[in-house]
């Protein structure tokens, strides 16, 4: 009877939180469709400051509010590569409007083709078609030109959503190129209980969580090289598995009945 009702409410949940994304994107609509004439950084960094507004509001309404711990490592006048581990749509909700200052994100090349939501991607995101060489290396020199404009790098090196039963995904090389070549800091991420909100597996079905967002100490990419490249993805990945399960990740890896 439990596990009935449970299905039930999850389901009564998501149409909610459908319909009052729908609601809340078609008040912001015209502001954001402004924005996409003006050129970069201002495009993007009007966008997130409106989307802050959205998303504080949204996820407040939907009962899913957000903390955020460990800003403070962020020093002004400085970019970084900001990596996030990745287990639902949510978290994109969660790091774009979460990361402070203005930030890019990476982005498939099919979303920028959906009505709406690929006018918003292609404002806050750089496109890429991960099956064609050309558009890898523009997206690559894009985001180049986004630090160099004095804008964060927010990257999910698991490439897509994790449902594995394992904190993390193995990390592609992307971000750690990236940061590399760059010489830029990478700032590790995680994001906690979006997992349990949009259970892996379950369609059309949510509940709603108090979720977190922690940032951990930057790690620095000063002289290092393509060599280093494995050790840096190791060391980020360590950094960041060991944080989730210290702070109550393993929670989240439990799929409820």
């Amino acid at each position: 009877m439990m596990k009935l009702f449970r299905n039930i409410a999850g389901r009564v949940f998501a149409v909610y939180a459908l319909l009052l994304f729908v609601i809340t994107l078609l008040i912001v609509l015209i502001p954001i469709w402004i924005f996409s004439f003006l050129p970069d950084p201002a495009k993007t960094r009007n966008f997130l400051i409106l989307g802050r507004v959205w998303m504080k509001v949204y996820m407040n309404l939907i009962f899913c509010p957000v903390y955020h711990k460990g800003k403070k490592y962020f020093e002004k006048g400085k970019v970084y590569v900001v990596v996030c581990n990745h287990n639902s749509f949510v978290d994109v909700l969660v790091a774009t409007p979460g990361i402070p200052g203005t930030n890019k994100t990476l982005a498939k090349h099919e979303i920028g083709k959906v009505p709406i939501f690929g006018m918003m991607y292609k404002i806050g995101g750089i496109m890429v078609n991960r099956n064609d060489d050309v558009s890898r290396k523009q997206s690559f020199e894009h985001m180049r030109n986004a630090l160099k404009m004095g804008m964060h790098m927010a990257l999910f090196p698991e490439g897509t959503r994790n449902r594995t039963p394992f904190p993390l995904k193995r990390f592609y090389d992307g971000a750690f190129v990236l940061a590399i070549e760059t010489q830029t800091p990478i700032m590790p991420s995680v994001i906690f209980h979006t997992r349990k909100i949009q259970v892996p597996g379950k369609f059309l079905f949510a509940i709603p969580h108090r979720i977190e967002y922690h940032f951990l100490p930057p790690v620095e990419t000063a002289g290092l090289t393509k060599e280093d490249l494995p050790v840096l993805k190791e060391k980020v990945f360590m950094l960041m598995w060991d944080h989730y399960m210290a702070n109550g990740g393993g929670e989240d890896l439990i799929t409820p009945a």
